[in-house]
């Protein structure tokens, strides 16, 4: 009986020893999570935000600093010179007109004719333009008075959301303070802006020549255009970009702006632009909250507003129709909006000087705004 009994123990035991385990859970689990991966790799750059874009790097950030500091030495030669010099009948004061552009200059025609319709006009005016580097196809060199020299050599990547726009209005202020001292007015526009107005015209407003003889205008005190806004709905989250209290203590709260990232400085401020320090080790920080992110529209109102608020009109001459905006950019105007009436409307402003140019235009828009230009655009 006990061997019996021990025989079928033993028995029992093997019998268990050998049975099948059962499956494991994690096999399934396993195989589902290979299927799914295709689809989580198409479906991530859709689902997750995108990550930040990388820094200004320290050799660019070298590179403006030495631009920079040599455009600002020169200036405070210049202003030691005899003033005599500045009002000889040879050193009429110009208006440098900057282009800031990451695409082809779609309206250069139209701008070719802005500048060129008066002859007399050509010394009064230098241009220059800051083309991204990096885009692709390289943007066209339209001639004329888009020259191939009119592109500034510093020019760098922009995008964006990013303080990289600053940066570029400051190469692009930088290079006209160097290039010419007889630049008086550094106005800002884009590839999308075009002008509303004649050129004789934009220079009698500036330097309202019908008032005052040419030889004057270096004694003069002028204003920039630039717009500066402290009652936003939407200031503290832009003020908070970065980070709560990130921008203190250089910036408080009660002196943040908002305004228009096309303007037009005096020389004065231009200066005052390409010295800071200061404001800029604040404003060049990446943001942490993409969707309140504009430097742009914040470091120059900001800067001018608590050095020299007087010294500002307050409100741009660049018009931008903000009604129906989409994800941060205005209304663009597609060729069937075009017309005469369209080029009045644009014009009006609720300030003491009426807007001199608009944006934002679809390519398309170029043919009908050409067609019209001499009839309507420069006829003032």
């Amino acid at each position: 009986m006990m061997i019996s009994s021990s025989s079928s123990s033993s028995s029992s035991s093997c019998s268990y020893s050998y049975s099948s385990p059962p499956p494991s859970p994690l096999i399934p689990a396993t195989i589902l999570l290979l299927l799914c991966l295709p689809a989580l790799f198409y479906l991530a750059p859709h689902i997750l935000p995108p990550p930040p874009p990388p820094p200004i790097s320290f050799p660019d950030e070298l590179q403006d600093l030495s631009l920079f500091r040599r455009a600002t030495t020169l200036e405070s030669h210049q202003t030691n010179k005899p003033k005599s010099r500045l009002g000889s009948t040879n050193s009429k004061p110009k208006i440098a007109f900057m282009f800031l552009t990451n695409t082809d200059l779609h309206f250069s025609p139209l701008w070719e004719r802005f500048f060129t319709a008066n002859k007399s006009n050509r010394h009064l005016y230098t241009l220059y333009v800051h083309a991204d580097p990096t885009v692709n196809p390289k943007i066209k060199i339209p001639g004329g008075v888009f020259s191939e020299d009119r592109f500034i050599t510093t020019a760098k990547q922009t995008r964006r959301g990013t303080a990289t726009l600053i940066a570029a209005a400051r190469r692009l202020i930088a290079t006209a303070l160097l290039d010419n001292p007889n630049n008086q007015f550094f106005t800002l526009v884009s590839q999308y802006c075009i002008p509303l107005y004649s050129f004789s015209y934009f220079y009698e407003t500036l330097f309202q020549t019908k008032t005052h003889q040419v030889a004057e205008l270096r004694d003069l005190k002028y204003k920039s255009f630039v717009q500066i806004v402290s009652d936003d709905p939407y200031i503290w989250d832009r003020y908070n970009a970065r980070g709560k209290n990130v921008m203190l203590p250089e910036v408080r709260f009660d002196q943040f702006r908002m305004g228009s990232q096309f303007f037009t400085l005096t020389r004065k401020h231009s200066v005052l632009v390409v010295s800071d320090r200061r404001l800029w080790k604040k404003f060049r920080l990446d943001c942490i909250k993409a969707s309140s992110c504009y430097p742009e529209e914040h470091y120059f109102p900001t800067l001018l507003s608590m050095e020299d608020p007087n010294g500002c009109s307050g409100y741009t001459l660049t018009h931008v129709n903000w009604t129906d905006s989409v994800d941060g950019h205005p209304h663009t105007y597609y060729r069937p909006e075009v017309s005469k009436e369209l080029i009045y409307e644009l014009r009006r402003s609720n300030f003491s000087n009426g807007y001199m140019f608009a944006r934002k235009f679809d390519p398309g828009c170029l043919e009908p705004l050409m067609n019209m230009a001499d009839e309507v655009i420069f006829r003032d």
